[in-house]
This record gives structure tokens, sequence and C-alpha cells, in this order.
């Protein structure tokens, strides 16, 4: 019998695999902003050493986190088992998804950065796309201003993004949900 078949027979192994590589929904804003926070750290480490080498763990961090959550990210690890618990503020669900999609825009973001000034030589553009990371990232600890989550809302808005990505986001703009 193929490992394949194996697998499948196994009651719960596949549940444990698609939880794994889940993404929390919903997820605490609190340690999204301490994440974001760890960000802004590692990134103008980036800009003020000007190593571009930084990027790598950068875009490492971004990737675990659209893969998993959490899980596979030490500042997602470190924000959400360490400092986090020990912040003196009540945890704020939110909405999955668009915290997903801004963190695919981080991936995508550091992932060009790192290529374009490791692959390429092009360290300025790659310096610009690591101080646009600093901006978006300091908006979103500082000042719970997402903008990953923006433009979700916006795709979302144009029909781009279908509701049954986020039930919880339907209302967006004053848009009615489906059961209202």
């Amino acid at each position: 019998m193929d490992d394949a078949m194996v697998f499948a027979r196994q009651p719960g192994r596949t549940d444990r695999w698609k939880s794994f590589f889940a993404f929390p929904d919903p997820v605490n804003e609190v340690s999204a902003r301490v994440v974001a926070g760890g960000v802004v750290i590692l990134a103008v480490a980036t800009l003020a050493s000007r190593q571009l080498w930084l990027l790598v763990p950068i875009a490492y961090g971004f990737f675990a986190r659209v893969l998993t959550g959490p899980t596979l990210s030490p500042l997602g690890q470190l924000a959400t088992r360490v400092v986090t618990p020990r912040l003196p503020v009540a945890p704020r669900p939110v909405a999955g998804p668009p915290k997903r999609f801004a963190q695919a825009m981080g991936l995508a973001m550091s992932s060009v950065a790192a290529i374009l000034g490791l692959g390429f030589g092009e360290r300025t553009a790659a310096f610009v796309l690591t101080a646009l990371i600093v901006v978006a990232a300091t908006l979103e600890s500082g000042f719970r201003l997402c903008l990953g989550c923006k433009v979700f809302a916006l795709l979302m808005r144009l029909g781009l993004i279908p509701a049954e990505v986020c039930e919880r986001c339907n209302n967006i703009g004053g848009r009615p949900s489906p059961a209202g």
C-alpha cells in the first residue's frame, strides 16, 4: 500500500496538516501589531546597516506567517507567546483574511527587495522597498492602520475578492451583509 493511502486512512492526520497550515481567524490585533513592530525594527536595521542579507529573514518571516500564521514565524512566536501575554491590554480579535493578505503584501515587497538587492545588485530599489515596508509596518504597529487590510477591503468592494473569503468582512464599506 502506498504512503498516500496509509496517510489518507489515518483519521485526524489530514486535519492536523490542515490546521498546521491554517491562518488564524480571528487574529489578535495586539499580536499583529507586536509583529509589525518587530518588522519595523528588522527593516530599520537593514536600512541603517545597509546589509541587504537581512531581507532574507524578513522575507522568510512574511512567508512563514502567510503559510501558517505565527506557527513557523520566530517573530510570530515571540509576539504570541512572550510579548502579547505580558501586555496589560485585552485581546482584540479581528478578521484573519485581511491580515493574511497584508502579510502576503509584505512577502511580495520583501522578496522583490531581496531579489533586486541580492540577485541583481539593485541596492537603491531594494532600500526603497524596505523603506516602504517600514512605513507600512509603522502604520500598523503604531497607529493601528493596516494598509494591506485597506487594500483587501477595496478588492472586496470591487468584487475581486469573493465575499466567501471573509464572511465577517462582508460589511466592509457599508455594504449590506448577505444575511441582512
